[in-house]
């Protein structure tokens, strides 16, 4: 067996249906537990972005926003979503959405965890998996088996897809070498993690919101100019995500399987990388994180990648591959040469370029290079991490870091001029395998969320206009940064 197709059967082990059915089945739970707070809430989301500032700890909340939305926000909402469309047909969409209803309560829980056991490591806040798996769980060898998959996921196996989609975009459209590509990423990239992760927050809050409010106007113009046939275009998603549509009625199963993945892989909800930024937010109640990141994953997916697939789809840029008829099954782009098996950014390319001729090839890649970049930025941080949670205290964790910076830049070189294919594969993997961890942890947890949950429901209840912690009032263990602290410590920073 060769390389290429180890690296696909392992992918296949980790993405199989018991992983698709933990996923859906833990943000239905949660859901269900918090009363869908991701619907009964939506309104204080939107409200907790703006509150709250920096401290000499720790980022504002919305600093913390956009550095997880920034990881989020990647090649899976334009290259990802093109790949579902192919693989699962327009049903696909349909089920990104459905993770990503349910997966706001996973964000919810596992961003809150990432709070409540936060730490201060050289002044600076950090948290993830690892440390509520540690504090909240006891457990040091999943803890450390959680950051070194992390490790690996994020500084070898997922960067590569990010930076291969750069490089296939620019190659579409201004015909530029990958080598140039990917040098161009590489330069960019060190001088922004070298800078620590105040640099890497103040570039994504303002690189973020940016790159996805112009994406998004684009998106609104095309259906505009084909607002006649946006009902028949969420009739065809809804048809083919339960196989009423006569034509993709055999691609119904891998509608949910591709909907599923391509929607972890993009909003990231429950796979444990949120938390890291989650963590490093200066806020007066841990569920005050918990709703951002959750809004997070709705504009993830439910505005950015739907803005792709609605390009996509209304003007019928696509064709859906059925593996078990090894061909393609439907091809409504008559614009789309009868010979091409190629899928990725390039459909969305020639969507745009339909409507805006000249401008499509290049404001995609363009787009897609600042939606991978920041990801790739985020990646790093995440990693970051990791790493100071294993050799925190060390002498030898500056020199960690260092081989990791280093490490990334090749890998991100190397892999942005690789095969596209073997490049989905290895960041699926990355992804599953956090995934798994994160998941189980977050389930384990639970008590500890919903608590948390509780409390500050209660206090907006109270008609308290700003709920704060004390972990000790609800019997929460080792959230030693927030029992170092009064209940009301944090008020004077909310004015």
């Amino acid at each position: 067996m060769d390389f290429h197709r180890w690296i696909e059967t392992i992918s296949s082990w980790v993405w199989g249906w018991p992983f698709i059915i933990l996923c859906l089945a833990t943000g239905l739970y949660f859901s269900v537990r918090t009363r869908f707070f991701q619907v009964r809430y939506i309104g204080r989301m939107m409200k907790l972005l703006f509150r709250g500032k920096a401290s000499g700890s720790g980022i504002s909340s919305f600093q913390a926003f956009m550095l997880a939305l920034s990881g989020r926000v990647g090649t899976g909402n334009i290259a990802g979503v093109a790949t579902a469309i192919a693989l699962g047909g327009p049903g696909a969409v349909f089920w990104m959405w459905m993770i990503a209803f349910l997966g706001a309560s996973s964000a919810y829980v596992e961003a809150t965890l990432g709070q409540i056991y936060k730490e201060k490591i050289d002044g600076i806040y950090r948290g993830g998996p690892a440390y509520y798996i540690l504090r909240g769980l006891g457990s040091r060898w999943y803890a450390v088996a959680f950051a070194a998959v992390t490790i690996l996921a994020l500084g070898m196996l997922m960067p590569g897809v990010q930076a291969n989609a750069i490089s296939d975009a620019f190659r579409t459209a201004f015909s530029l070498d990958e080598r140039i590509s990917a040098g161009i990423v590489v330069f960019l990239l060190s001088l922004i993690i070298f800078g620590g992760v105040r640099r890497i927050a103040r570039v994504a809050e303002i690189v973020t919101p940016f790159m996805a409010i112009g994406y998004v106007i684009v998106a609104a113009v095309i259906l505009a100019i084909n607002c006649q046939q946006i009902p028949a275009m969420f009739m065809l998603i809804v048809k083919s995500a339960f196989g009423i549509h006569p034509a993709l009625s055999g691609v119904v199963g891998a509608a949910v399987s591709m909907g599923v993945k391509r929607g972890i892989f993009s909003n990231e909800a429950g796979q444990g990388t949120a938390p890291h930024a989650a963590a490093a937010a200066e806020v007066p109640h841990p569920s005050d994180q918990g709703f951002v990141q959750a809004f997070s994953v709705y504009v993830d997916t439910l505005l950015v990648c739907s803005a792709t697939a609605f390009m996509i789809l209304i003007t019928g840029m696509y064709k859906v591959y059925d593996s078990a008829a090894a061909a393609h099954v439907i091809m409504d782009g008559a614009g789309l040469p009868a010979a091409m098996n190629e899928y990725g950014p390039v459909y969305t390319q020639m969507a745009v370029d339909l409507h805006i001729p000249g401008f499509g090839s290049g404001f995609v890649a363009l787009a897609l290079f600042f939606f991978a970049f920041t990801t790739i930025m985020s990646y790093y941080f995440q990693a970051e991490t990791n790493v100071y949670f294993l050799f925190r205290g060390k002498r030898t964790s500056l020199c960690a870091i260092n081989i990791l910076r280093i490490w990334m830049l090749v890998v991100t070189y190397f892999t942005a001029i690789n095969e596209m294919t073997l490049a989905w594969n290895m960041a699926d993997i990355g992804v599953g395998l956090m995934a798994w961890f994160n998941l189980i942890a977050i389930l384990l947890l639970q008590s500890v969320a919903l608590r948390t949950f509780r409390d500050y429901e209660s206090q907006l209840k109270a008609g308290i206009r700003q709920p704060t912690f004390n972990p000790a009032a609800l019997n929460i263990k080792n959230a030693k940064e927030w029992e170092a602290a009064a209940p009301g410590h944090f008020l004077h920073r909310q004015g």
